[in-house]
């Protein structure tokens, strides 16, 4: 390869980089629930409960997971594929919508937003008792010093959303295992509008939608319940495609 060659591929090289700054895009591990087939465009489908609306029970009640599920999510499904009607995003996966979307694009940040989440957090229930493996353990103990001071974090950080938001464990750009949050439908895909970029691994709703039948304005209620339903395998699943 001659100098001229080199200068070339570098320059293209710097121009996907700025094109894609954050590195998500190749990485993100979510193609599979957007819809019938990986990596789904437009017009997107609102994805089944994986289980019975009454298998999480005692811990997120039937009505909640119903209202929640098809009606919440159903409307930003809605909404989402009005939104790109006619505009650019309409050629883009969901991914490459929420990794491209700014401010000004309101109804599809909030809405893409809400359709990625939820996609994302049925699958992380589960109505089965499973366990984090092995190799997990072992990642989130080098990360965060032990497995209690990683749920003492998560939980602080889904207890801290002012108002509506969502707690995240996430593989920042960098390959570490790190906790956030985000408000509203944000998520760490949007490194266009997040400060802490990554991909996510787990997510907690903490919506008021997603807990308030049952349990009311006790927000720490309904998070300890949530560790009673985490699907790990899901969890892992998820750790192991970010990974690659």
């Amino acid at each position: 390869m001659d100098k001229r060659e080199f200068i070339k591929l570098a320059g293209l090289a710097g121009v996907a980089a700025l094109s894609n700054p954050s590195g998500l895009l190749a990485a993100t591990p979510v193609s599979g629930i957007t819809g019938k087939t990986g990596g789904a465009k437009a017009p997107f489908e609102l994805p089944p409960l994986p289980y019975a609306a009454d298998a999480l029970e005692p811990n997120i009640d039937k009505l909640t997971m119903e209202i929640h599920h098809d009606k919440h999510h159903g409307a930003y499904v809605k909404n989402l594929n009005e939104a790109v009607n006619g505009t650019t995003f309409a050629s883009l996966t969901l991914e490459q919508i929420l990794n491209k979307v700014t401010e000004k694009d309101k109804a599809i940040r909030n809405n893409g937003g809400g359709h990625y989440n939820h996609s994302l957090f049925w699958p992380l229930l589960s109505a089965e008792k499973t366990a984090p493996s092995d190799k997990l353990k072992s990642a989130i103990n080098s990360a965060f010093g032990s497995w209690d001071t990683f749920q003492q974090k998560f939980n602080d950080a889904a207890k801290g959303v002012f108002g509506s938001g969502w707690a995240w464990l996430i593989l920042t750009p960098e390959k570490k295992l790190a906790v956030t949050s985000t408000p509203n439908q944000d998520n760490p895909l949007m490194h266009q509008l997040v400060k802490e970029r990554g991909i996510p691994v787990m997510g907690l709703d903490v919506w008021e939608h997603a807990y308030y039948l049952k349990h009311q304005n006790r927000r720490p209620e309904y998070i300890a319940a949530f560790w009673n339903v985490v699907n790990w395998n899901e969890v892992q699943k998820r750790y192991d495609m970010a990974l690659k």
